[in-house]
């Protein structure tokens, strides 16, 4: 009872403070813009957004994932770290004193550099392997545009015209980061697994572009803002994503929404499964499988060694927060939408409205962090051939049909319901082919495992055929003959 007393309270820690950092970047944003300039809060937004909320939640993921771990593999966890202060010396404090040890020892190690490694390339390796990832965020809308203090604040850093576009191009900067790393080094091992990395990378970037195409010719643009949607103030006046496809009639708007997920399931499972394959994390962590291979950033160490590793959990957040803008609504509630933004309130308190609509983005950000988690502690390392097959013989003819399939019935119904229509028989084989059990040979799943438990039973008081055997049937060296 006290674990899952701890759990919800923690639950809702985590809500009261995502609403709290939400409602302070709406207020400093309108502040800034009465005080300072037209586009201020554009630059408190990197504070906010990019700074405090993406860096923060990753930090936190060093934590979280070993603890989720340890909860899939019935452990503890970690939980030696301890902070000598009175009152604090005997308690684990969940295990985050090991988030600060973690930070010392990255700060403090030695930072040792191969003799014969090239100086320059060897300290910009890790430098393009964390930056491009952190700047990703910057395009993604973590909450609507409202009036702030009589000034319009936008929660987000940067609306580029080519908007998705920005996100494949600095994605793709991440595989120079992972090549120089690997050759910098001038060590062999370190080369092939850098060479090893970048080809996944490389490999699973068409997929990727091509899973979005289907967004692209539903919603004619390439711009988040659109894609996300606009809440409308009359019935049926949403959007992108924040328009219904069906709905009922009345004041509380209440429908089927137009997210991605439900008109695109396939370019959502494309698009998820290219970008877990970039983030370079199990089941597809071959560039740094040690049991096979050693990892491209093997000379590294200090801060150096840091940065690749929390630059794969700011990939988490922003893979997160990418397939919620394009996928999940953004920050859009699946009903109540309009509701929620005419109410009178609403309408004369617009950071109210940004703080909640922000506060449902982040919690659906932490939820496909979780699924990610889960993904990484649940399914063995690939091959790499299946890891290649994978990526040019299923996602990239998938992705083929889906645009094609895609492109007619928006030509044949611009209202996305027969589109709609498609993506939910979709995903209703997709449950049924995830959720069915195989049936073994020679009988039924009952029938079978019970052959299997009588045929063990069997080996185990009846097997006396195995003493029949030679000896030499049991490993021993036959009788000697002399």
């Amino acid at each position: 009872m006290s674990r899952v007393l701890t759990i919800l309270v923690a639950m809702f820690t985590i809500v009261f403070l995502m609403a709290g950092g939400m409602a302070s970047a709406y207020l400093v944003g309108g502040l800034v813009e009465e005080h300072w300039f037209t586009g201020a809060s554009r630059l408190t937004n990197v504070l906010f957004l990019v700074l405090v909320f993406v860096m923060v939640i990753a930090t936190l993921l060093t934590m979280a994932e070993r603890k989720w771990s340890a909860f899939i593999q019935d452990r503890m966890g970690p939980n030696r770290a301890r902070i000598a202060l009175p009152g604090l010396k005997n308690r684990s404090l969940g295990g985050l004193p090991h988030i600060l040890t973690d930070v010392l020892k990255m700060l403090t190690k030695e930072d040792l550099i191969p003799a014969t490694a090239n100086r320059f390339m060897f300290n910009l390796g890790p430098i393009l392997a964390f930056a491009p990832t952190f700047a990703l965020f910057a395009v993604v809308p973590a909450g609507p545009s409202v009036t702030v203090f009589g000034h319009r604040v936008d929660m987000v850093v940067a609306t580029p015209d080519f908007g998705i576009l920005y996100v494949l191009a600095i994605a793709s900067l991440a595989v120079y980061g992972t090549a120089l790393a690997g050759w910098a080094s001038n060590n062999k091992f370190a080369l092939l697994g850098g060479v090893r990395a970048t080809s996944q990378m490389i490999s699973y970037e068409v997929a990727l572009g091509l899973s979005l195409v289907g967004l692209f010719l539903i919603f004619s643009s390439v711009q988040f803002p659109a894609i996300i949607g606009d809440i409308g103030h009359a019935m049926g006046g949403g959007t992108g994503q924040a328009q219904y496809l069906w709905r009922t009639d009345g004041a509380f708007d209440l429908g089927l929404p137009a997210w991605g997920i439900i008109i695109q399931p396939l370019g959502f499972l494309l698009f998820f499964a290219a970008s877990f394959a970039e983030t370079k994390r199990a089941p597809f962590d071959l560039p740094e499988g040690e049991s096979e291979i050693i990892g491209y950033f093997v000379e590294y160490s200090g801060m150096k060694f840091g940065l690749f590793m929390i630059s794969e959990f700011v990939e988490v957040v922003v893979l997160a927060g990418v397939t919620t803008a394009l996928f999940f609504g953004g920050y859009h509630l699946p009903f109540g939408n309009e509701w929620l933004a005419n109410l009178p309130v609403m309408q004369e308190h617009g950071w109210l409205l940004g703080t909640i609509l922000g506060t449902v983005f982040w919690l659906k950000v932490l939820f496909l962090i979780w699924v990610q988690l889960l993904i990484r502690w649940t399914f063995p390392r690939f091959r790499y051939d299946q890891i290649q097959s994978l990526g040019w013989k299923i996602l990239l003819p998938i992705g083929l049909v889906n645009v094609f399939a895609t492109g007619a019935l928006v030509l044949w119904d611009p209202s996305l319901r027969a589109l709609a229509v498609l993506g939910m028989v979709e995903i209703g084989l997709l449950v049924v082919l995830t959720t069915t059990t195989k049936v073994p040979e020679g009988g039924d799943a009952h029938g079978g495992a019970h052959g299997a438990h009588g045929h063990g039973h069997d080996h185990g008081h009846g097997g006396h055929g195995a003493h029949d055997l030679p000896a030499h049937a049991h490993g021993a060296a036959p009788a000697s003959t002399h």
